[in-house]
């Protein structure tokens, strides 16, 4: 059964390849959108009622069904996500976002619908919050786990590691590296929008990377992937599922909470370590992470009540004393 149609696929391209939205990105959006049209045909009448709803088959959806779509129709569709799926306001926006954009793309771009349904749709205010991140002893703690840990992959996922809480990278830049992308002390990376950026190694990165280098020799790798830095037991470059799979293994062996935690939270704590002992400013923190505008690096430079006690103990006023 085809999980799409073809409307759907050339919005999915039209993703990758004009927008240069990353693959996660556009997987998101496209499980969205399936989810969405599945619904939409439960709730018409259009399957049968015990049809489960992940067997629900949307490969028909066409102009005509699109054009049939109204704006109660989304409401009615948010509205069984916040109370069958218990959404929080943040994945609520993200829904919205994803309609936002595909119709108007079928309406602006592609003219196949006559009025766009989402442009409407109010987003849902989010409450800002600061990013979660693991302290330095837990980011230590965290490494020597892995650095301990028995199995055959521990160069590679100590590496891995390594790489996320020193360099602050995403995760489709850890996979995406190729061997020749480093160059010294220096890697090249391929981050959003098809962007590239330089990373600095120190240290502890250098001697991960030459330690896992070492432990590759091992590997029978398939002559397509040689290029790859990161490879699986299977010779192939490693995958986004198996990078998420190792940290949140990684992440239990050092007692960490892995429903808290996960591959983006290591961003966050690289650029909150940096920020926090590092002496770094925001706009090096920007060119570090590799951010298109410095308001976002601003959520990475948040001040903890450490921080804060440290602002007061120095002030020049704190120890006057008007009796002395």
């Amino acid at each position: 059964m085809n999980s799409t149609f073809p409307i759907l696929d050339q919005y999915c391209n039209y993703m990758l390849a004009v927008l240069a939205r990353s693959e996660l990105t556009v997987n998101e959006y496209r499980y969205d959108l399936i989810t969405f049209f599945r619904f939409y045909k439960r709730d018409r009448g259009s399957v049968a009622s015990d049809t489960p709803f992940d067997e629900i088959d949307i490969s028909d959806i066409d102009e005509k069904t699109l054009n049939k779509i109204k704006t109660d129709d989304l409401l009615v569709f948010l509205i069984w996500l916040t109370r069958e799926r218990n959404l929080k306001p943040s994945s609520r926006a993200r829904r919205i976002a994803t309609l936002k954009s595909f119709f108007k793309y079928c309406h602006s771009k592609k003219h196949i619908i006559d009025s766009n349904p989402a442009y409407d749709l109010e987003t849902p205010k989010i409450g800002k919050r600061n990013p979660k991140y693991l302290t330095l002893e837990q980011s230590q703690e965290l490494l020597k786990a892995s650095y301990d840990s028995p199995t055959e992959s521990n160069e590679r996922d100590y590496c891995m590691l390594t790489l996320f809480l020193n360099c602050g990278m995403r995760l489709a830049e850890l996979r995406g590296i190729d061997i020749d992308d480093i160059h010294g002390t220096t890697l090249t990376v391929i981050g959003k929008g098809n962007k590239e950026r330089t990373i600095y190694l120190n240290k502890a990165c250098l001697e991960a990377i030459e330690d896992w280098m070492e432990a590759r020799k091992k590997i029978n790798i398939k002559p397509s992937h040689q290029k790859a830095l990161f490879v699986s037991k299977r010779g192939t470059r490693i995958s986004d599922d198996m990078i998420q799979l190792v940290i949140k293994r990684l992440l239990a062996e050092a007692g960490i909470d892995t429903k808290v935690y996960s591959v983006h939270k290591l961003r966050h704590t690289a650029a909150t370590l940096m920020y926090k002992y590092g002496n770094v400013d925001i706009r090096s923190l920007q060119l570090i992470l590799g951010h298109a505008n410095v308001s976002t690096t601003q959520i990475y430079t948040h001040v903890d009540d450490e921080l804060l006690q440290k602002a007061i103990d120095n002030n020049p006023l704190a120890g006057f004393n008007p009796d002395k």
